[in-house]
């Protein structure tokens, strides 16, 4: 039974992204459809555009096709959570802006940390260890 599923995830499995850990600091750029209805003729219009979304990867949940990222921002004071499935057929990209040193799993803390104490700390290209 496991083989079979293990197949059809297969096929719908993304193997164009880049390795995400928590703390990193990410740009999800999503793509999603705007609706627009006519009320005089009945005509809906379906526009789709791209979202770009940046913030810190806070938590990683499910395995293999069910694997969803929940990324952290500050939008004009007011925090912003979201959870994108990383399989999606709606994500046109992820990249990785910067990443951080840290050592839990889940960062839910940082929920409750508010500006320089919700910093964290920055690994630099050159000085990362491999």
């Amino acid at each position: 039974m496991d083989e079979i599923i293990r197949k059809v995830e297969s096929e719908y499995k993304r193997e164009d992204l880049p390795l995400i850990k928590p703390g990193d600091t990410v740009r999800v750029h999503w793509r999603i459809a705007e609706f627009r209805k006519d009320n005089k003729s009945g005509h809906v219009d379906v526009k789709t555009r791209v979202q770009v979304f940046e913030g810190v990867v806070i938590a990683i949940q499910g395995k293999g096709i069910n694997r969803r990222i929940v990324v952290r921002k500050i939008s004009h004071g007011v925090p912003v959570e979201r959870l994108f499935p990383v399989h999606s057929p709606y994500l046109e990209k992820l990249e990785i802006v910067s990443r951080a040193k840290v050592r839990r799993a889940k960062l839910y803390y940082l929920r409750h940390k508010v500006g320089r104490a919700a910093r964290l700390k920055i690994i630099r290209e050159n000085q990362r260890k491999r």
